[in-house]
């Protein structure tokens, strides 16, 4: 199974294929050589350190709500050790 996770363009070095983009509050550098359209603001796709798709805002915003329910139910349910 493969996972791509929605991520937030927060930065184009000039002259690069690379931007870094916002992970949930991580700040990362990734390859956008698939998505050279990207400019800041706009929301990628991103696997294995590599934006390989566009998203809409909207779609990307639901997606990280349910991702952080996810989590927040994981955090509830895990048993202490």
């Amino acid at each position: 199974m493969c996972l791509a996770l929605p991520a937030r363009v927060v930065s184009l070095p000039e002259g690069g294929m690379d931007a870094v983009v916002d992970l949930g509050g991580v700040r990362k550098t990734v390859s956008i050589a698939l998505v050279p359209q990207a400019q800041l603001g706009d929301y990628v796709i991103v696997h294995v350190g590599h934006a390989i798709g566009m998203i809409d805002p909207e779609e990307a915003e639901r997606t990280l709500a349910l991702f952080g329910e996810l989590a927040a139910l994981d955090d509830n349910t895990t048993p202490a050790p």
